[in-house]
């Protein structure tokens, strides 16, 4: 079982072990490493792509319950140094940091986040009501956002016994999660909230990162 490295620091290069690589149908190969700091894809968040060596990672998924690194080559088992696209990497960080920001807003509106979408030009997190579920807008959520994201809160990452990991930013409720985050919430830059809607009594936002 591949060790997740990713969960426990933001490493962008490491020295890696291949343990496998077979060729697959669609022309890439299969490869596994004994340990990896690239993110699949999953919770929401697409995977990182980048380098072993300097054959290209295409695609990072879980199968089976472990993690799989798709290449366009074959890459010779034993050492290998590992690179994370950092422009990629950095996108879907600051997108799925921004939907959790935009969750806990959200939350202070007494609606409850159920899903979230962290994809470039798809982000959207979808709530369900709570008791006392207050109207919400699009400058609303984005004038909270905005002044949180002035105030910089840091991000916290908390890795429990059981295994489950809790992300959470300044003074808010930790949420489970296995993604990417930006260390404080002023890397977020300009997020835009774009939608507000409400389909079979949830409340969606579309949102995306500058």
């Amino acid at each position: 079982m591949t060790e997740r490295n990713y969960l426990s620091n933001q490493a962008l290069t490491d020295n890696v072990e291949v343990i496998g690589c077979i060729p697959r149908d669609n022309g890439c190969y299969s490869t596994w490493l004994k340990s990896t700091i690239f993110h699949p894809q999953g919770g929401g968040q697409p995977s990182d792509i980048g380098w072993l060596n300097e054959v290209e990672v295409v695609h990072v998924n879980v199968e089976d319950g472990d993690i799989v690194h798709l290449t366009t080559k074959p890459v010779a088992l034993g050492n290998a140094f590992a690179r994370v696209d950092i422009e990629r990497r950095q996108l879907y960080s600051r997108l799925h940091s921004a939907g959790h920001l935009i969750g806990h807003v959200v939350e202070l509106m007494m609606w409850h986040p159920i899903k979230a979408h962290h994809w470039p030009g798809e982000g959207r997190i979808v709530f369900k009501p709570g008791v006392n579920a207050q109207s919400v807008s699009e400058k609303h959520i984005q004038t909270i956002c905005e002044n949180y994201i002035r105030q910089d809160l840091p991000c916290k990452v908390v890795q429990r016994n059981d295994g489950f990991r809790e992300v959470s930013f300044g003074h808010f409720t930790p949420y489970l999660c296995g993604g990417t985050h930006v260390t404080s919430l002023g890397q977020l830059g300009n997020i835009k909230v774009q939608e507000v809607k409400i389909k079979k009594g949830n409340l969606i936002v579309h949102y995306d990162v500058a």
